[in-house]
């Protein structure tokens, strides 16, 4: 059984063995030097779990943050945990196992009385981070909106405000019963005029400046306390989101900065990594494009950031 995670508290111990590099790494260990915790970083992406885990243990570690893996790799990651007595900071190995499977964790949650979404019907996907306490207590964030693989938006400006209240709702019904604690994210489908449940990954995914973005709740920070012990202190209430925000994965040229500016928001983790993310935010949709329309033209020039505003639709 993977030893509990140490608890969080003023001049805590807690050290941090992460498993990530590039922005989702970045994040973590921005985390950690706000809670004001060591944090060992992984040298190389994919590094063999047993080899990180090994390297976590020789450092003095007391857990593992997978930062954004995907769920085979947490997997991999949790099971290494559990066969050496490191804390993991994620769900317990059967519910990963359940998630990674997909088919699982739907039975799961039909058994709480959700609805699921036919995997072979077309529908319009829509994503809702939500996060768990020890207590029980659930809070869920924006409805995201996946516009392509390198584009989210929130919130979903065409969910009515019932149906985004439903969808919390069905986040607190599933998660009941599942003993979670700290972050997940929930995928649902509109497939005519009905919802369901399709999908649940744990931990970080990287669209998480949104939430931020819209509720300034820091995710990485909440993501870490909860996991150690900690209540959740937000009423729903609170949560609700404020504006419009776009975030966009990308790849600038190395030489290419962005110049900053209201709404904007740049997270990238050294140009050696590549990846960016890139966020921007407005009082509403069209306020949060136009400043979008001027990060993109700082990073990439004016014709390429024509084309990634293209998925967007007028407004």
């Amino acid at each position: 059984m993977t030893p509990p995670l140490p608890t969080l508290s003023p001049g805590s111990t807690m050290r941090i063995a992460l498993a990530a590099t590039g922005p989702g790494g970045l994040r973590v260990r921005q985390a950690a030097a706000e809670l004001g915790l060591a944090c060992l970083s992984a040298p190389v992406d994919e590094e063999p779990p047993e080899a990180l885990v090994a390297r976590a243990l020789e450092a003095g570690c007391t857990l593992l943050h997978p930062g954004e893996a995907s769920p085979e790799r947490q997997l991999a990651l949790a099971q290494a945990c559990r066969g050496a007595g490191l804390a993991f900071l994620g769900p317990r190995v059967a519910l990963v196992e359940a998630m990674q499977d997909g088919g699982a964790i739907r039975t799961l949650l039909r058994e709480a009385g959700v609805p699921l979404a036919d995997p072979e019907a077309p529908g319009r996907r829509v994503e809702l981070a939500v996060l768990c306490d020890r207590l029980g207590r659930v809070r869920w964030l924006a409805v995201r909106e996946p516009i392509s693989p390198a584009l989210m938006r929130a919130p979903a400006l065409w969910l009515t405000p019932e149906q985004r209240a439903y969808l919390g709702q069905l986040a607190r019904q599933g998660l009941a019963g599942l003993e979670l604690v700290g972050l997940v994210t929930l995928g649902f489908s509109l497939q005519g005029n009905r919802l369901g449940f399709s999908d649940m990954r744990s931990g970080l995914t990287g669209w998480e400046g949104l939430d931020e973005a819209l509720t300034g709740l820091d995710l990485a920070v909440t993501q870490l306390r909860l996991a150690s012990g900690d209540r959740l202190r937000d009423r729903q209430a609170s949560l609700v989101p404020r504006g419009h925000a776009l975030l966009w994965r990308c790849f600038p040229p190395p030489e290419a900065g962005l110049a900053g500016g209201p709404g904007l928001r740049l997270d990238r983790a050294g140009v050696e990594h590549g990846e960016a993310r890139l966020l921007a935010w407005g009082r509403n949709a069209q306020e949060a494009q136009r400043r979008a329309r001027r990060g993109l033209t700082e990073l990439f020039g004016d014709e390429r950031a024509d084309a990634m505003l293209v998925p967007l639709a007028p407004l």
